[in-house]
């Protein structure tokens, strides 16, 4: 299995840097081919502009969703982001490595999604979903918090994981066609002392090792969708995202 890992921590020694190590050497030594690619130390752009391209459609004013679907056509993408194309093309799993800052993604990652994510490339609006560009492929988050698992539980302070992970899982990696794995989460890392941090060292090479195994994420096909790109009424809402249930916070 050829296993893409993206690395977004600016600080090599850190926890995130040692889930890093783990994974490289864990997943070599199940027999897989790991290739890396460490955003900070690489120096990847931290914003996608008119950097991203070696030449463009129109110098004089920059619509980066046609200026994307152009390079895409005429090998038009600075040298990092075509490479990292390269290697997604390439791979069999997608790892995207990070600290969750602000419920979300270091700023360095979400560039490299917007950036090497690119429209003609990663997608279209024929390919989507389950017609997704990268179909056969798997992707999976893994994390460190600062807080610990209770605070993201359904009923927690910071409200249910799967749904604070709703625009990473489905609005990227299963909009390009991915099959998504459930997320890999080391909780409160910086509260659990020497011999927490070995133990979540150890669960995640654990879990490395029985990947391929895995089932992946539950995310509802185009087909389930009606005209109205709603759910047709037959089908049952199954994701964290699409539900029928009210909102207090919404008339």
């Amino acid at each position: 299995m050829n296993v893409f890992l993206v690395f977004a921590h600016p600080e090599r020694a850190s926890f995130v840097g040692a889930l890093r190590d783990v994974a490289e050497k864990t997943l070599r030594e199940a027999g897989h081919q790991v290739v890396v690619s460490d955003l900070y130390a690489e120096g990847f752009g931290t914003a996608t502009g008119a950097a991203d391209f070696t030449a463009r459609e129109n110098p004089d004013y920059l619509n980066v969703g046609a200026e994307q679907a152009h390079a895409a056509e005429h090998d038009g993408f600075a040298p990092l982001i075509k490479r990292d194309m390269d290697r997604l093309a390439d791979a069999d799993l997608v790892i995207l490595l990070f600290p969750m800052w602000w419920f979300s993604v270091p700023g360095i990652l979400k560039a490299w999604i917007d950036s090497v994510l690119a429209y003609g490339v990663a997608y279209d609006f024929e390919r989507t979903w389950n017609r997704g560009v990268y179909r056969g492929k798997r992707a999976m988050l893994a994390f460190t918090t600062g807080a610990p698992s209770a605070v993201f539980e359904p009923d927690g302070r910071s409200g249910d994981l799967e749904r604070v992970l709703w625009p990473l899982h489905g609005g990227v990696l299963a909009l390009c066609g991915f099959e998504v794995l459930a997320p890999h989460t080391a909780w409160a890392v910086p509260w659990i002392g020497h011999e927490g941090r070995q133990q979540a060292l150890d669960d995640w090479a654990d879990r490395l090792r029985g990947l391929e195994s895995e089932q992946p994420l539950f995310f509802h096909r185009l087909e389930d969708f009606g005209e109205d790109r709603r759910l047709k009424t037959e089908v049952e809402p199954g994701t964290p995202a699409q539900h029928r249930s009210p909102r207090k916070h919404l008339p």
